[in-house]
């Protein structure tokens, strides 16, 4: 039996008066969080909400994230983490597929969440600073934690797949205790480290190795609630941050800050990436910028997410996301040149997406092997280098966008006869998102209408920011859209990304 919620109680009861989270001038000690966590599990038993089912939570970077997430876990109940950028009818979607019984949202995206919550009938309650805070404290708290069998789902992270559809990725009590262990340890985190929270919480990478390890660690988290070069220089100053965890966007937006040189970040011992390829040139010149190493490594939300890294201590090699992390395996599957489909078996991999057996079935198989979808080659000493993604997934600025879903919904567009979504590389976020479209005979649509058309239905990082009309799109002898075939115009070398 076990609960991931057992490593904030026992972080609290180590050093009650040690600061947990930090949001500016905001502190929260372990105590108090503890305490929070206690009586958002007494709110959800008021609300009804019983162990194994799901609760959603559409939360930014502030200090109630974790006080609901552990709440919920704490109550033995099933989180649900989502995107607060989401539309309605993602939110309606989220909800519905998991039958959560609560979503738990912040106050600056109400509409969307509500009425997405309406269309999926799950009881929507908005997270107001002053008036849940207010709630908490009228509510009797659950100090218990829920005992859960370690094969217990405790998070599920809803990861879209090519076919467009998201599946929502079982992590259990077991996965993410033992991936916060392996974080904490590759970091060497201890209690006297400062870790700073820019990546989003919804997401694996800022949940588990942010949020989870801190807490585990009786470390402190200084939250940004939206990543912006100044804010986070001026937390690094400030709180004297020690371990920096980001995607190689932050670190080119750190990089290019004309006023970097100012702030003092002698703090700063260690500085993590992940989510997407960092290029060579960029990590060598934030090493040498700000004189702290970084260690690149890799995982998925399937993997809880942590899979292989540079580690510290060990032979780094830049352009390579490192060796298997303790207790995980790796290996190149249908290798042909070299380069293979990266597996995955371990203590990390989930237990299945779901409600889809079939989806699972294809993507673990009966040995325990989890298929990534990217294409790496390994050297002889062990370190693996991604080659290129097997999927069409789409990285952008860090968030995954996959381009049938946008596809689908510009052919919801009147005058769209074909449309193929594709990634063309941008020099700060890794891939912005372009689309060319083939219209109706007799029809007219401008690509600023097409956009349009795509911001109101999805979010914000989704939509597509240069659409270019055509006759026709290159397609197979058998009439597939070919994808790979659609090129960009020539002169797209820089496409807008403030729209």
């Amino acid at each position: 039996m076990t609960n991931l919620a057992h490593s904030l109680a026992a972080s609290a009861a180590r050093d009650g008066d040690a600061p947990a989270i930090r949001l500016g001038d905001t502190l929260l000690t372990y105590a108090q969080l503890d305490k929070a966590s206690a009586r958002v599990a007494g709110l959800l038993r008021d609300r009804g909400v019983q162990p194994g089912d799901r609760v959603g939570i559409m939360l930014p970077n502030v200090p109630q994230f974790a006080a609901v997430y552990y709440g919920i876990l704490r109550a033995g109940a099933v989180v649900v983490p989502m995107n607060v950028l989401l539309k309605a009818r993602e939110v309606a979607f989220y909800l519905g597929d998991s039958q959560a019984k609560l979503v738990l949202a912040w106050h600056g995206f109400a509409q969307d969440a509500q009425a997405g919550a309406a269309a999926a009938g799950t009881e929507c309650l908005l997270v107001t600073p002053g008036d849940f805070e207010t709630l908490l404290a009228i509510t009797t708290a659950q100090p218990a934690v829920v005992e859960r069998d370690a094969s217990d789902t405790a998070v599920i992270l809803y990861t879209s797949g090519t076919t467009g559809t998201p599946k929502g990725a079982e992590l259990t009590h077991a996965n993410l205790t033992s991936n916060t262990k392996v974080s904490i340890d590759l970091f060497s985190l201890t209690a006297g480290d400062t870790v700073l929270g820019a990546l989003p919480l919804f997401h694996v990478f800022g949940q588990t190795c942010g949020l989870s390890a801190s807490i585990a660690a009786g470390a402190c988290l200084a939250l940004v609630p939206r990543f912006d070069a100044h804010a986070v220089l001026e937390t690094i100053q400030r709180h004297r941050v020690s371990i920096f965890q980001g995607v190689p966007t932050m670190y080119v937006g750190l990089l290019s800050h004309p006023e970097r040189s100012t702030f003092d970040t002698h703090s700063l011992r260690l500085c993590i990436s992940g989510g997407s390829a960092m290029p060579v040139e960029v990590l060598h010149a934030f090493e040498a910028e700000f004189g702290c190493i970084i260690v690149e490594g890799y995982g998925l939300s399937e993997t809880s997410p942590v899979a292989s890294f540079n580690h510290p201590d060990r032979v780094r090699k830049p352009g390579s996301i490192g060796q298997p992390v303790d207790g995980v395996e790796m290996t190149l599957l249908d290798l042909a040149d070299g380069i293979g489909e990266i597996a995955i078996r371990g203590h990390n991999i989930m237990k299945g997406y779901w409600g889809r057996p079939e989806a699972t079935a294809e993507a673990i198989d009966t040995d325990g092997w989890f298929r990534s979808g990217d294409l790496a080659r390994v050297d002889t000493d062990g370190y693996y280098y991604i080659v290129d993604r097997k999927k069409d997934l789409i990285i952008r600025g860090g968030y995954n966008v996959y381009p049938r879903e946008i596809e689908e919904l510009l052919y919801t567009h009147p005058a769209v006869r074909e449309a193929a979504v594709i990634g063309i590389p941008h020099p700060e976020l890794g891939e912005e998102i372009c689309a060319a479209v083939a219209l109706k005979d007799g029809t007219t649509a401008t690509p600023e209408e097409l956009r349009e058309h795509i911001k109101a239905q999805a979010a914000a990082y989704k939509y597509p920011r240069h659409i270019w009309i055509v006759p026709d799109l290159p397609k197979t002898p058998t009439g597939k859209i070919l994808r790979r075939n659609v090129k960009a115009p020539a002169n797209m070398t820089n496409p807008q990304t403030n729209s």
